[in-house]
């Protein structure tokens, strides 16, 4: 099957469109961006990262972020505006000075050499590409992962060392594992380092699943690791002793891009989920999920979807809740992070009733 990569679409532009480089006025450009209007950057990359300061600072202003709620609505006007600051792509390169090299232009866009991205698109796959290039080292692996652009990969760890601890001691069948929502791979990594003989990875990302196809190749991690682009369980319907999820731990609040889809969770989520594993899950089996108190802390909602479902579901019972209190936000964050204090991560291991 035929997968096609989720990039940003280049933007074709025909109208007259606002130019912006040092000289300009910062504060007329920011009124434009308000009424909606694109304004390209010119001469240098460096007049891109003034403009989004002088419009993070603007928008500080009317958004003290202050709660967590007030934070939330600065990042999506932030989102909305700065996405309207462009950059031109000549040539598989960025078309202004002193711009950084990004192999992602050359490598997601074979057939479109010269178009236009916004300024938040470039700093994304800037970053991507850094990451992908010299990999990120995560705590409970030997060796470091190489994300594929657009992939979800952790960037705290507290919840997978609880899990790297569950596996030492875990002392049940090995023979298979599913892993539902992949991402970039450290869950099924973790589980194949314990020993487990075959993991089956499903994800409705498909920068996730190319991006493991690519990793992979023909090493021995894949004859281990079987993916599909699939929802939930994909086309996997063989029983299993194990099935691992570690899902969004917020509810959504508004429509997602693709990579949101890992950090906020829709309604039905759980309820699709708990009613499929129900069927894949062998007899002795158990289902572990990795899940944290976010939500509750930060009056996302009252609701807890795995306590929840073990109220209600008539599916599963409680073998074991492990939790670890979160380390503290580190001092570089920008975000204020007063819940983190009383956050914790939870490993759920639940059993078929």
């Amino acid at each position: 099957m035929i997968i096609d990569v989720n990039k940003p679409q280049p933007i074709v532009f025909g109208k007259q469109i606002e130019l912006f480089n040092s000289e300009t006025d910062v504060k007329l450009t920011i009124k434009l961006l308000e009424a909606g209007k694109p304004v390209l950057i010119k001469l240098f990359y460096s007049n891109g990262l003034l403009l989004l300061k002088e419009l993070q600072v603007h928008l500080k202003r009317k958004f003290p972020n202050k709660s967590f709620q007030e934070q939330r609505e600065y990042r999506s006007e932030y989102h909305k505006l700065s996405n309207l600051v462009l950059i031109e792509i000549a040539n598989h390169k960025l078309a202004v000075k002193k711009s950084p090299y990004i192999g992602w232009l050359e490598k997601l866009y074979p057939e479109t050499s010269d178009f236009l991205l916004s300024f938040p698109q470039i700093q994304g796959l800037n970053s991507a590409w850094q990451w992908y290039q010299n990999g990120i080292s995560i705590p409970v692996l030997r060796n470091k992962i190489h994300p594929y652009y657009g992939t979800y990969f952790p960037t705290r760890f507290d919840h997978l060392i609880l899990f790297d601890n569950w596996l030492k001691r875990y002392n049940g069948p090995k023979k298979s594992a599913i892993d539902v929502g992949i991402g970039s791979g450290v869950l099924s990594f973790q589980m194949i380092k314990y020993g487990f003989q075959k993991v089956f990875g499903t994800d409705t990302n498909p920068n996730a699943i190319i991006g493991l196809t690519e990793f992979m190749a023909d090493t021995k991690l894949s004859r281990k690791i079987e993916l599909d682009f699939g929802h939930l369980f994909g086309k996997w319907e063989k029983q299993t002793e194990l099935i691992v999820f570690n899902p969004p731990w917020l509810p959504t609040s508004r429509n997602l891009d693709r990579i949101d889809e890992a950090i906020y969770y829709n309604e039905k989520l759980f309820s699709d989920f708990f009613a499929e594993a129900n069927k894949r899950l062998l007899p002795e089996g158990k289902l572990v999920i990795l899940f944290s108190n976010l939500a509750q802390i930060t009056n996302a909602t009252k609701d807890h979807p795995i306590e929840k479902e073990l109220a209600q579901g008539g599916r599963f019972k409680l073998e074991k809740c492990l939790k670890k209190a979160v380390k503290a936000a580190s001092k570089k964050t920008k975000r204020d992070q007063y819940w983190r204090s009383s956050e914790e991560v939870e490993l759920w291991i639940l059993t078929n009733i």
